[in-house]
C-alpha cells in the first residue's frame, strides 16, 4: 500500500501539495484536470471518482480543499477506525491541517502534525484523549545533542512542576532544530509529537518571553524554548520559565489557562 496521496482542486493547492510531496516520503500529488499549473501531478476529473478509485490503495490522504467536499467524496467508503486510512484536510491557505478520519488508530493525528510542520499550519486534533492533555514543552538544544540529554531535561522540567509525562500534548522546537536527531528520537521514545515553529513566527510574535543574546547569535531568533512552548498551543501561558541542563533548554506552557 502506498504511503500518502495529496489531492487538490486549485493552483494554490498544487503549490502547497508540491511542498508536501517533496518532504513526505513516497507521497504522490493529484491535481484536478482543470487546474492550470506547471506542477507535476497525476490528473483526475472529480474528487469523488478519484477517492473511490484509490481509497484502499494509500495509508493516508491529504486533501487540500474544503472539508465538505472531502466528506461527500468518502460517503459509503468509511468502514471503521481500525481499517480506514488516515485523512487530513488542509485549507488552500495552509492555515490549518485538520485530522479528519482515523486520527489515533489510523495515524491521522501524526500525519496532521507532519503536514503542519511542513506547511507551518496549525494541526487541528480533536481526539478526546489528546484534548485532555494540556502541557507543551518547548525545547532548545545545542547541535548534536543526544537523545538521553533531551530525555533527562524533559524529566527534570516535569519534576519541577510535579507533572506526569501523560499530560504532555506536544514537544516543540524551532525550524532550525527540526532535524536534530537527539530531539526527534526523544520525541519518538516518549511517544509525543514534535511541533516545529518557524523562526519567522517567533520573530513576529508579541508574546512575552526572555531573550537571549547567545541564542540570537547562534540560531538567529531571540529565544527558543519559551516562545515555541507558547506558540505551539492555544491560550497558553508559561508555568515553567526556561531551565538549562547539559546543553538542553526546556520551558513548559499550559494550554487553556489564560
Amino acid at each position: 500500500m502506498n504511503p500518502v496521496a495529496v489531492i487538490t482542486l486549485s493552483k494554490l493547492g498544487a503549490e502547497q501539495g508540491a511542498r508536501l510531496v517533496a518532504q513526505l516520503d513516497g507521497s504522490e500529488l493529484f491535481i484536478h484536470e482543470g487546474v492550470l499549473t506547471e506542477r507535476a501531478g497525476r490528473r483526475f476529473d472529480t474528487v469523488r471518482n478519484l477517492t473511490r478509485r484509490i481509497f484502499g490503495k494509500y495509508k493516508g490522504f491529504v486533501y487540500i480543499m474544503p472539508c465538505g467536499v472531502v466528506i461527500r467524496s468518502m460517503a459509503g467508503l468509511i468502514k471503521g477506525k481500525l481499517v480506514d486510512p488516515a485523512v487530513v484536510v488542509v485549507d488552500v491557505g495552509a492555515r490549518y491541517a485538520i485530522s479528519l478520519l482515523s486520527g489515533h488508530e489510523g495515524g491521522a493525528n501524526e500525519l496532521a502534525l507532519q503536514v503542519g510542520n511542513i506547511l507551518s499550519a496549525e494541526p487541528v486534533i480533536t481526539t478526546t484523549t489528546e484534548a485532555e492533555k494540556d502541557l507543551i514543552l518547548g525545547i532548545g538544544c545545542r547541535r548534536g545533542i543526544s537523545e538521553e540529554a533531551v530525555l533527562r531535561a524533559v524529566r527534570a522540567a516535569l519534576k519541577k512542576i510535579q507533572a506526569d509525562v501523560g499530560r504532555v500534548r506536544l514537544l516543540a522546537t524551532v525550524d532550525i532544530k527540526k532535524d536534530e536527531e537527539g530531539l526527534t528520537k526523544a520525541a519518538a521514545t516518549l511517544g509525543i509529537g514534535l511541533r516545529i515553529i518557524s523562526s519567522g513566527e517567533i520573530l513576529s510574535t508579541g508574546r512575552n518571553f526572555e531573550h537571549s543574546a547567545m541564542v540570537a547569535r547562534n540560531v538567529r531568533v531571540p529565544a527558543v524554548a519559551e516562545p515555541v512552548a507558547l506558540l505551539a498551543g492555544r491560550r497558553t501561558r508559561l508555568i515553567l520559565r526556561k531551565i538549562k541542563m547539559q546543553g538542553v533548554t526546556v520551558a513548559v506552557a499550559q494550554e487553556n489557562s489564560l
